[in-house]
């Protein structure tokens, strides 16, 4: 299958959980046989107009990346590409948009990849939204907000994040802490929720890891210190997976406190890798769908609850590995995306 993907911004301009997702699906229907094309702005060096890298193909639509100048362009890119389906992420939706009109007259379907809104009106959204032949979500939560802005219920459908599963089972242990929280620190990370319930727990016995950097890491760091507990809780950076992995493997507890969250991987990471994942509820995450209704899944509502389920699950027993995750692994879920456009491939034969 020819797919063509429309992304602007890729992970190698700059990575985020949207465009590490784009990258993981090209790469993985690459490695698959498919033939891969990524229309994005140049981020490779020099004047050639295309570069391939891991078996995919990356054509520069436009030197750097300007919304209404891709728009503009890339009519011209996709004709080029001649593909079987348009893969096309959500933002900008002024792409989208040119993706469609563009793949209309190539009578090609489009699906549509929507993580979180970003730059772009609210009007070239909606347009973004309706009429796609299929659009994705990561999870119920970014689905109702799609559907918010008029994608027919029956064309969006929900394919969840992946992790290497294979990992998982392999990774070392690494038992130096009890409870973990995992995230990039910005503004949504919320880890002064997490550490408040910690300093709940200041006369018990317990040891913590934070894993992640970013803007807010500093103040995370200075609230431990003035809750004192930073004694006690470890603030490792970024981690790789692996790395990351073994210390999901060795903790029994992963804490999901953040703000905003179109899918939370990095709990899904420890959810596979046998923590007990307790969230704390917020309306703008969707963390509390992976813990619904599981077994070693907590839904909280503030720290004091968070402090209270910490103490509550050392009643659980350990386990290195959750072999009921076994459908987030990234070969199912490239499946789904998949049977995604082969559906929109079908249905568009009969119009």
């Amino acid at each position: 299958m020819r797919v063509a993907f429309v992304a602007m911004v890729t992970a190698y301009h700059e990575e985020t959980p949207a465009t590490r997702r784009t990258r993981r699906i090209a790469r993985h229907l690459a490695a698959g046989g498919h033939d891969v094309t990524v229309l994005c702005s140049q981020w490779w060096e020099g004047t050639i107009p295309e570069f391939e890298h891991e078996d995919v193909l990356y054509r520069a639509v436009t030197d750097d990346p300007s919304a209404k100048a891709f728009a503009s362009k890339l009519p011209f890119a996709l004709k080029r590409s001649s593909p079987d389906v348009v893969h096309a992420v959500n933002t900008p939706p002024s792409g989208v948009v040119a993706a469609k009109t563009t793949a209309r007259l190539l009578r090609v379907p489009v699906v549509v990849d929507w993580w979180s809104e970003g730059a772009g009106s609210p009007a070239n959204y909606r347009r973004a939204a309706r009429k796609a032949d299929a659009v994705v979500t990561p999870s119920e939560t970014v689905r109702t907000q799609v559907r918010e802005y008029g994608a027919d219920a029956d064309d969006v459908r929900v394919i969840p994040e992946s992790v290497d599963l294979s990992l998982v089972r392999d990774a070392p242990v690494d038992d130096r802490f009890d409870v973990v929280y995992a995230r990039h620190l910005d503004e949504a990370a919320n880890v002064e929720g997490f550490l408040l319930a910690l300093a709940e727990l200041r006369e018990k016995g317990w040891s913590a890891a934070v894993v992640g950097d970013g803007p807010e890491r500093e103040r995370a760091e200075r609230t431990a210190r003035d809750l004192r507990i930073d004694d006690r809780v470890d603030f490792l950076g970024s981690l790789s997976d692996e790395a990351r992995v073994s210390v999901l493997k060795g903790a029994h507890v992963f804490a999901q406190t953040a703000t905003h969250e179109a899918f939370p991987t990095n709990l899904l990471w420890a959810l596979a890798a046998g923590c007990v994942g307790i969230v704390e509820y917020q309306a703008g995450s969707s963390a509390h769908e992976l813990v619904e209704g599981r077994e070693r899944g907590r839904l909280v509502t503030n720290p004091q609850e968070l402090a209270d389920e910490i103490v509550a699950a050392r009643t659980v027993e350990r386990l290195p590995f959750d072999e009921s995750f076994a459908s987030f692994d990234h070969g199912e879920i490239l499946e789904q995306y998949l049977a995604c456009y082969r559906d929109v491939v079908d249905d568009y034969g009969f119009f």
